[in-house]
């Protein structure tokens, strides 16, 4: 069984890496081809650790197979070509020397950007662009893209094949965009790194609260795009600050048990303030140009959530900042939080006058804001609020917290 979790966490982590490196080889136009080698690759190690024992750097050991499963394909394909397709094979000779399958630090970095950007293009639709991402760089299981776009797998399925039947059709090649075309690109870039950390933040596609792992994987790339000149933009450096200052509360967000400590409760002890001064150096940093993006407004906010004080200042700031932010990117979520500073800032009686008109039916967040402005004022109503949230509710998690909260009313 710990066997078992350690690879889970290994192709968490190594899928995508490995994919844009073979990809990068093969073209966009063979993705599939990188995909059932990296998949068998890891069915081998599986199959080989089970019975011998695991090796002693397991990641070299996947990049070793990965090349001789590379090699053998190229060698079966090549004889195909040469012995069935004799004509096809005279025209597509190829020169590459499998051997130099790259598998160092930099070049996986420069494989994974490129892909990202190749991903990216506008020739496919944005939807499909993301979808595309999540499943192929960032190593997103099937369920937790249709969860993502509130579909189910069939849908996100056909997607996906259109879609790379269009970096197909279209010869998009894996390489940087051009510069004129950069920024726009660097847009949904930002934006599948932002989907992948929320996914971690808060997961509502496996029964646990917090994924650690998928956090770390969108701040790594973040972090490449920081570190590319081209694309350590103001908007890309918000970004950055933001995962920062939401991981910097990662080990105050949990009990020993995995349940979820909420803000007001935490022990800010436990705040990480290493990652807090980081999250302040890339906010300094996103603070050069004119653009404003809702990277900006989030990580502002974010920032003063890292303020230990529950002033009144705070939470005047907060709900200034949340008024912004809903000019720009206007969401169920935006609208619950701006409510909860609202009721942070103004009071219940205020937030309630504009929470209870919304009737977000399917929202279980609703539910819960609902009951704690309820709480004083009317008990037993807010129960039933909270028994609406916990109907709706998806994870342990949220059905523990959510009854913690109705027991905590008797």
């Amino acid at each position: 069984m710990q066997n078992d979790n350690f690879l889970k966490e290994l192709f968490q982590r190594e899928f995508a890496k490995m994919v844009a490196v073979i990809s990068s080889l093969f073209g966009l136009e063979h993705i599939e081809i990188a995909e059932d080698i990296v998949s068998e690759t890891f069915l081998t190690a599986a199959e080989s650790w089970g019975m011998k024992g695991m090796p002693v750097n397991p990641t070299a050991w996947l990049y070793t197979v990965a090349k001789q499963k590379t090699l053998y394909h190229f060698r079966r394909d090549k004889i195909f070509q040469q012995k069935i397709l004799p004509a096809l094979s005279a025209q597509k000779e190829e020169t590459t020397e499998l051997n130099e399958l790259n598998f160092s630090d930099q070049h996986i970095k420069d494989s994974q950007l490129q892909m990202i950007f190749a991903i990216c293009t506008p020739v496919i639709a944005s939807e499909a662009q993301i979808g595309l991402a999540l499943r192929i760089l960032c190593g997103f299981g099937i369920d937790e893209i249709a969860e993502a776009f509130l579909t189910n797998k069939e849908t996100i399925n056909k997607r996906l094949f259109r879609a790379k039947e269009k970096l197909r059709s279209e010869k998009v090649q894996l390489e940087f965009p051009p510069a004129d075309q950069l920024s726009d690109r660097l847009n949904n870039v930002l934006h599948i790194i932002y989907l992948l950390f929320n996914e971690g933040y808060y997961s509502m596609t496996q029964n646990e609260i917090l994924r650690r792992d998928l956090c770390a994987e969108a701040m790594r790339l973040g972090t490449f795009l920081s570190e590319y000149e081209p694309t350590s933009q103001p908007k890309t450096n918000a970004l950055l600050a933001l995962m920062c200052f939401h991981a910097s509360r990662f080990n105050a967000r949990q009990t020993s048990d995995g349940d979820i400590i909420l803000y007001e409760d935490q022990d800010r002890n436990k705040w990480d303030m290493a990652l807090i001064r980081q999250g302040m150096h890339f906010l300094d940093l996103s603070a050069t140009g004119d653009e404003l993006s809702s990277y900006h407004l989030e990580a502002r906010i974010a920032c003063w959530h890292c303020i230990k004080e529950d002033s009144s200042e705070k939470w005047d700031e907060i709900l200034a900042l949340y008024d912004l932010l809903m000019t720009i990117n206007f969401s169920p979520a935006v609208v619950l939080n701006r409510l909860y500073a609202l009721y942070k800032s103004k009071g219940p009686e205020t937030a309630l006058k504009e929470a209870e008109p919304l009737q977000m039916d399917n929202n279980h967040f609703y539910f819960v804001l609902l009951g704690e402005l309820y709480r004083q004022k009317d008990p037993a109503k807010a129960r039933l609020q909270f028994q609406k949230a916990l109907s709706l509710s998806k994870t342990q998690s949220e059905r523990q917290e959510i009854q913690h909260k109705i027991d905590s009313l008797s």
